[in-house]
């Protein structure tokens, strides 16, 4: 039996100069390394893009950069429900689409207060998608300002609009993944899971792949996890991969973005580990913690016959 193929979509950074200004020549050193890692497609001004400390002419011109650069190669997405009222939400929704991307994702915290119920977070949705007709879209369980987790049943309603091609998932609950799964099965669009824990049985579940922080460190070694998670000859070296990310969360997550773009310039990619998000300090605890991750990761990479990419536009170089 053949196996479906699943993808890889990074969740994409922002690299910014010393100075905080958006480093365009470094997005394009990174989506290079991304596309020559692997990926599958790009999801461009998300949480790790820092999409709330861009301006709307930045988020733009950031998704317009990526678009172009990508030329077609692979589908990119992008966040596009900015804005206080469904109509500013519906406006923007637009601009975004109007750069190229194959669909725009909608944050399911912005369409309804955390006290809110799901009728008022539906009829915003329908509302949504009323004001931008024919645009395909996606959703994201982002965790900021709050994560609001869809039910199986709210994404099930979505997948019947025939406009939904992607749903990132952040719910951590294999169970509740499983009957996602099943309340969309046959439906057009794919659901990739962010959650490492569990990556391997979500796609052995029906995942369409994984979209998770981990392949801004590693972009190499998610891609070999979507190819191997169902060959039987490699399951020993699939568990070992498996277990290297559940054993590196924590590391992975502390004082994210800015640990993921260190970890990227000890790979070689030149790009300043600078962010506009308050996430904490990069202390030597943190930078000796990063160490050890590169080693075993080396290590692990060499076992596995994985060679680092090298960016054709920058010196990502193999180590």
């Amino acid at each position: 039996m053949q196996i479906a193929t699943k993808k890889f979509i990074p969740v994409m950074l922002t690299p910014f100069t010393s100075s905080g200004e958006i480093d365009y020549h470094g997005l394009d050193r990174l989506t290079d390394l991304y596309l020559e890692a692997g990926a599958g497609g790009l999801f461009a001004n998300c949480l790790s893009s820092e999409m709330y400390e861009l301006s709307s002419s930045e988020r733009l011109g950031v998704i317009n950069r990526i678009v172009r650069r990508v030329n077609g190669a692979v589908p990119v997405v992008a966040t596009g429900s900015f804005g206080h009222t469904i109509e500013a939400q519906a406006g923007f929704v637009k601009k975004v689409y109007a750069t190229g991307v194959d669909a725009v994702i909608l944050i399911s915290s912005l369409l309804a207060t955390e006290e809110e119920d799901d009728a008022t977070w539906q009829q915003r949705v329908e509302e949504l998608l009323d004001r931008t007709p024919a645009i395909p879209f996606g959703f994201y369980e982002c965790p900021v300002p709050y994560k609001r987790v869809m039910s199986a049943a709210q994404l099930g309603w979505l997948g019947d609009t025939g406009r939904l091609r992607y749903h990132k998932d952040t719910c951590l609950d294999i169970d509740l993944v499983r009957e996602k799964l099943a309340a969309v099965k046959e439906k057009d669009f794919g659901l990739y899971d962010a959650y490492m824990v569990h990556a391997v049985e979500s796609l052995k579940a029906g995942s369409a792949g994984l979209s998770c922080i981990q392949g801004n460190y590693l972009p190499e070694l998610v891609v070999w996890l979507c190819e191997h998670y169902a060959d039987s000859s490699s399951a020993g070296q699939v568990a070992e991969v498996q277990a290297f990310f559940m054993r590196n969360m924590d590391v992975m997550h502390r004082v994210y973005p800015v640990v993921a773009k260190y970890f990227l310039r000890e790979r070689g990619l030149e790009i300043s580990a600078f962010t506009r998000r308050q996430v904490g300090i990069y202390t030597v605890e943190v930078r000796n913690a990063l160490e050890a991750l590169l080693q075993e990761a080396k290590a692990l990479e060499r076992s596995l016959e994985i060679t680092q990419v090298i960016s054709r536009s920058g010196d990502c170089r193999a180590r």
